[in-house]
């Protein structure tokens, strides 16, 4: 990544679009806007950027199929702006693969704060930390990747960080309030669901069968625990 972070804005309302851009600017980062999904992905293709800020209401092409796009051509972090509020909608989101999310009207410092939360879970990367291993997976955090059978494996920070949870402590059930520390950071209020959204998305990255999950196991009543065994 570049030494300055470039943040792709997505809104359609120029006025809240360059209220944003103002604030992340004066928070230290680039920013270029679009206005549509269309040219979301355009942008996107063309600057490369390090997080994308997404409206899920937008002309032309949704914020879901930018989404969906997005991730089916890389893990760039996604922070998702909804005008919808209710828990199923936020679910929704996070299923697409985006990493956290706001509410409108929503505080500009507050997005820039979760902006800065996400870029860092993302580049996070532990030089002195081993190589974890469980029968095809291997997460290395010097590489910050994670293969399967030898694929590359796009995971999202969140679901990197879930996964790296998991692999350090295999066996041990973590309640979902402590996954969410470890994803979203100490300062996160959100959802206790929303992690259950994330592990859905990871489970459909590394289990045979996501249906009938043999690594990540729900732990009912406290919430998940990691089966594999870890070398």
């Amino acid at each position: 990544m570049p030494s300055t972070p470039h943040i792709l804005v997505v809104e359609d309302d120029p006025k809240t679009a360059e209220t944003v851009r103002l604030y992340l600017a004066h928070a230290g980062f680039d920013v270029t806007l679009a206005f549509n999904g269309a040219q979301a992905l355009e942008e996107a293709e063309r600057v490369r950027p390090d997080l994308v800020v997404l409206d899920l209401m937008l002309p032309r092409i949704d914020g879901r199929e930018v989404c969906r796009r997005l991730r089916e051509k890389g893990d760039v972090p996604v922070v998702m702006l909804t005008a919808r509020a209710t828990e199923d909608d936020t679910l929704e989101g996070l299923g697409l693969g985006a990493d956290d999310y706001l509410t409108k009207p929503f505080s500009p410092r507050e997005l820039v704060a979760r902006v800065q939360t996400v870029l860092r879970r993302a580049r996070r990367s532990d030089d002195g930390g081993r190589v974890l291993r469980c029968g095809p997976l291997v997460l290395d955090p010097a590489a910050h990747a994670v293969t399967r059978n030898g694929d590359a494996l796009a995971l999202t920070p969140r679901e990197y960080a879930l996964l790296e949870a998991f692999l350090l402590a295999p066996g041990r059930a973590f309640s979902r309030e402590e996954l969410l520390e470890r994803a979203f950071g100490t300062a996160y209020e959100g959802l206790d669901r929303t992690v259950d959204a994330h592990v859905k998305n990871l489970r459909q990255k590394i289990e045979d069968d996501p249906a009938e999950p043999r690594l990540i196991k729900t732990v009912f009543g406290v919430g998940y625990r990691f089966e594999g065994t870890v070398e």
